[in-house]
């Protein structure tokens, strides 16, 4: 059975738990389970009671079971109103204990967790462990409890807390997990399936959750936020206060090593580097953004770790071994095989008014000497008011032909700004092509792709929104070879390559392997290594609004 993927209510409630308790007042009836229980223990005072008092859940109608507590209604349906967390006298069984722990362990998520009641749950959990007569009403609460908290934070962990559109318009990245939890609890095997299962394999993931933690800590380390009250916004340090910053760095950034240079001092390898981990502009000086990222309190580090925590839930549970990420705020590429960056490197994204959509597609093709189509913003917002101020000028400088509707080319003397928009605009195939001399094709509907360009000077820039939508390449060619002769096993080369892009043909590379492309909007990221977080600049202006909703 699929059922439906977006969150209902994240905590227990109050009409959930009046409901459990009016059970306490109904009388019990006879019943035999068909089924094994997930406990191993099956009781028919339970079973009875659970059963009387539980609102019939619709199973024909999917669209009905949206919220989490209609789900546990349908966990016990499926059990056959069994109990899942308690054995003989009502103990709490193993299952029971591990859920508790990792429930407690939800708060490295991100995710607080008295979200699911933690706290009334392991005051239960104490008295159905130290009372030697159990009553079936604290067994009943006490089961639907872990219950809920289960299908809750499993959930939570799957698909994430917060129905994406409602925070970001652009994000179209596909989440293809099926959540299931209510079978799994109800599969008969006794087994328990922790919540582990339903975590993200995705690498960031994990150090995001170990970055979280690490600033978690850091909240009440005294040493820690006294070096944080010794920053001001001063042009010159004292001695005192460089101690701080240097105490700061080193507990924030531990892997950072400095080493002897005669180009670049050990104090400036030391500024450089936390300015690159905190996605500062990289001047080496402990300029007012600097100090004012080294003074930051772990706790806007921490928000800003949960977002893309969420963020990471909202996508694909696990990337497999070989794919492509882009990672917007950060404006780079990885190429990821085997666990490893078979290519890293810049690349530059959509400006804020155009901005690139986060979305997943298989990368279908390589096409050496792209033509390049105007797209409809494109015509919009560059082409009319070009050709408005200069007329056939503009479309002679950016090399842009009509077309009609059949594909016949148009005159451009026979162009005003009466029958602009009613033609389609090309570039040919070249050196001055905005698509450069290679296409990366990614069949979505929103026409993002990846491609080469002409501007190349860009790359060095540190702020890199500044395309169209779609995302520029620092190093076209390289991936471009590394695919068709690593991955596809064709016969290519620089120089087979060079000779076809001298003819300014257009020649397509159709892939048989199709390699899965993430765009993905992360303001923390790892580094190169793999091993180590780095945050970038929200050049959207994303965070806010996610870490609102999430609050």
């Amino acid at each position: 059975m699929h059922l439906i993927k977006k969150s209902g209510s994240s905590t227990l409630s109050l009409g959930f738990v009046t409901i459990v308790f009016a059970a306490f007042l109904i009388s019990s009836c006879g019943h035999r389970p068909k089924k094994p229980s997930p406990s191993g223990f099956s009781d028919d005072a339970f079973i009875d009671r659970l059963k009387e008092v539980m609102k019939p859940v619709d199973t024909v109608n999917k669209k009905s079971i949206i919220s989490i507590s209609d789900n546990v209604r349908l966990t016990y349906l499926l059990d056959e109103y069994q109990p899942i967390w308690v054995k003989e006298n009502y103990k709490p069984t193993a299952a029971a204990t591990q859920l508790i722990a990792e429930l407690e362990d939800m708060r490295w998520d991100g995710i607080e967790p008295e979200v699911y009641n933690l706290a009334a749950i392991k005051k239960l959990k104490e008295k159905l462990d130290t009372t030697k007569k159990n009553n079936v009403s604290d067994a009943i609460v006490f089961d639907t409890m872990l219950t809920h908290g289960y299908l809750a934070a499993s959930k939570h962990l799957l698909i994430g807390m917060i129905v994406p559109k409602k925070v970001d318009s652009l994000w179209y990245h596909a989440n293809d997990s099926t959540w299931n939890a209510p079978q799994v609890l109800a599969d008969g095997t006794g087994k328990y399936q922790s919540l582990e299962d339903f975590r993200s394999k995705v690498p960031t993931y994990k150090l995001l959750r170990e970055e979280y933690k690490m600033y978690y800590n850091l909240q009440t380390d005294s040493v820690f936020n006294a070096a944080l009250a010794g920053v001001a916004p001063v042009k010159n340090p004292d001695p005192d206060m460089m101690g701080n910053i240097h105490s700061i760095i080193s507990t924030e950034m531990p892997w950072l090593n400095t080493a002897p240079n005669d180009s670049i001092s050990e104090e400036k390898q030391l500024i450089v580097g936390y300015q690159q981990y905190a996605g500062i502009k990289q001047t080496g000086k402990l300029d007012s953004a600097t100090l004012a990222g080294i003074a930051t309190h772990p706790d806007k580090y921490m928000q800003k770790i949960r977002a893309n925590m969420e963020r990471v839930r909202w996508m694909q549970k696990d990337f497999g071994s070989l794919y492509v990420i882009v990672d917007v705020p950060l404006a780079e590429l990885f190429l990821r095989k085997e666990g490893g960056n078979a290519m890293h490197m810049r690349v530059v994204v959509g400006k804020p008014e155009r901005q690139t959509p986060s979305l997943f597609a298989n990368m279908a093709n390589v096409v050496i000497n792209p033509p390049w189509g105007v797209p409809p913003t494109i015509l919009k917002n560059d082409v009319v008011p070009g050709f408005q101020k200069d007329g056939r000028k503009y479309l002679s400088k950016k090399g842009l032909k009509a077309y009609d509707k059949k594909g016949n080319l148009v005159s451009s003397a026979s162009l005003n700004m009466g029958n602009l928009k009613k033609y389609t605009y090309k570039q040919d195939p070249g050196d001055d092509n905005s698509l450069g001399v290679v296409k990366f094709n990614l069949p979505n509907p929103w026409d993002i792709y990846l491609h080469d360009t002409p501007h190349r000077d860009d790359f060095v820039k540190s702020y890199r929104a500044l395309s169209s939508g779609c995302v520029r390449l620092e190093q076209p060619q390289e991936m471009a070879l590394y695919i068709l002769s690593q991955l596809e096993k064709k016969r290519y080369t620089q120089d087979r390559l060079d000779s076809v892009i001298e003819t300014h043909k257009t020649r397509w590379e159709v892939l048989k392997n199709k390699i899965p492309v993430h765009i993905a909007y992360l303001t923390a990221f790892e580094d190169a290594s793999g091993s180590h977080l780095r945050f970038a600049r929200d050049v959207y202006a994303r965070d806010t609004k996610l870490i609102a909703a999430m609050n």
